[in-house]
């Protein structure tokens, strides 16, 4: 008989990946995610009705929290980004980004849907897609179409056989990239935690419920369990930071289109 005992699991542990976003459709074809996106539509339309319904002088808590998402947005966002003379025909775009996105994110930490909408592909690039054709839209249509080529991919006070090489890279970057990159970085993020809090809950009921020995796996199980739930609060955060983001860099490339210099 060996004098090593070789520690052997109940059952096979579940090991967390991408699979787990493809969920199956829930009815004709439906599936979780397309709800939670129409579900985060009427959300945001019922929460800021309610909020609205009885405006007053003085507000109540609804009308403060409604008031100051719409501030927050207005002010720290479209104003000080784009500039006090443009930004307001732009907010009613960045406060629905905003507040759709987050809506959306938020949906990974909410009991029983406990899924970010954000987490499958489609949605960031539909969202980076928007603002693209917006800020490209009304550079154009500020600059007109060659002046708004000039005015992306030449910077200012800048002459000479370098341009050979700074016109393509800024093209790439101006035009090019940066819907790549919105829809990315939404993505990758909200993927990346939901998967993390996947991970950790999936391996605490192994530990817990189905590794042998007990006296090392309960103890191990309960461990990552409360990890799980600091990784949940750390990515809270990253959620309202990503809805932030995604809303400031739509804001910023509006206001480099229509600003006179590049």
């Amino acid at each position: 008989m060996s004098l090593i005992a070789t520690v052997v699991p109940a059952v096979e542990p579940h090991i967390p990946g991408p699979g787990d976003f493809d969920l199956d459709p829930l009815f004709a074809g439906v599936t979780k995610p397309m709800l939670l996106v129409v579900l985060s539509a009427f959300i945001i339309v019922a929460l800021f009705y309610a909020m609205s319904r009885r405006a007053a002088v003085v507000p109540g808590r609804l009308q403060f929290a409604g008031e100051y998402v719409y501030d927050f947005v207005r002010n720290s966002i479209a104003r000080d980004t784009i500039g006090a003379h443009d930004y307001q025909k732009f907010v009613p775009l960045l406060f629905t980004i905003f507040t759709f996105v987050l809506v959306n994110n938020f949906f990974g930490v909410v009991p029983l849907i406990q899924f970010p909408s954000m987490s499958h592909i489609g949605y960031p690039i539909a969202i980076a897609a928007i603002i693209w054709l917006v800020y490209n839209g009304v550079g154009i249509a500020k600059h007109g179409f060659f002046g708004y080529l000039k005015h992306q991919t030449v910077p200012g006070g800048i002459n000479g056989p370098i341009l050979i090489a700074l016109v393509p890279l800024e093209f790439f970057s101006n035009i090019l990239v940066r819907p790549v990159t919105l829809a990315l970085r939404l993505f990758a993020t909200m993927f990346a935690g939901h998967l993390l809090v996947i991970l950790f809950s999936v391996g605490a009921h192994y530990l817990v419920a189905g590794y042998d020995p007990a006296a090392l796996g309960i103890p191990a199980g309960i461990l990552s369990f409360l990890i799980g739930i600091g990784v949940s609060f750390l990515d809270m955060l990253v959620m309202f930071l990503q809805a932030y983001v995604i809303t400031l860099l739509a804001a910023m490339y509006i206001g480099s289109a229509i600003a006179e210099e590049h």
